[in-house]
């Protein structure tokens, strides 16, 4: 498998941004925007995109479709993993993980570790399999965003490969 063939989604979890999208303005994804570019940059395809609020069923919801799909490979979602009462990503997504990716996790908090301290304790990225699809699931911040996909599109075509029985 070649990074050519891999295609994403990339989903945004954010409480103010979905209420400006329902008042009918256009919210700006810096987050999502750089996910996007970043992806096409190492050559992937993004074959769409989603907004939703921090709400479990939602996310769920909207995961849970698209893992059926044949056409998307890589599921991205930022946005609501931290530690307050609104942060409910991580509740929506981990009991759908057929197999966690552990080490994504321990990695990336590493890595913020080296460049923000201990704050990077509260970080609760995930990445897993659904379906033979990767889920990554990162904070919504565009540093932690750059930091998570430099680090999964490394590993994504070999992921998918063994996920994939390849």
């Amino acid at each position: 498998m070649n990074i050519s063939d891999v295609k994403a989604y990339i989903i945004t979890v954010s409480t103010s941004k979905y209420r400006e999208y329902l008042e009918g303005k256009k919210p700006q994804d810096i987050s999502g925007d750089l996910a996007e570019k970043m992806i096409r940059e190492r050559g992937a395809v993004v074959v769409g995109r989603s907004l939703v609020d921090d709400d479990v069923h939602m996310i769920r919801s909207l995961v849970e479709s698209l893992v059926l799909r044949e056409d998307i490979d890589m599921i991205i979602i930022t946005g609501g993993t931290g530690v307050s009462p609104r942060d409910v990503t991580i509740e929506a997504v981990k009991p759908l993980l057929e197999k966690e990716l552990e080490g994504f996790g321990e990695i990336f908090r590493w890595i913020s570790y080296q460049k923000r301290g201990g704050i990077a304790m509260l970080s609760r990225a995930t990445a897993g399999i659904i379906n033979r699809k990767l889920i990554v699931v990162l904070p919504g911040s565009p540093d932690a965003v750059s930091t998570g996909l430099e680090l999964i599109l490394d590993q994504a075509t070999h992921i998918l490969s063994i996920a994939k029985g390849l």
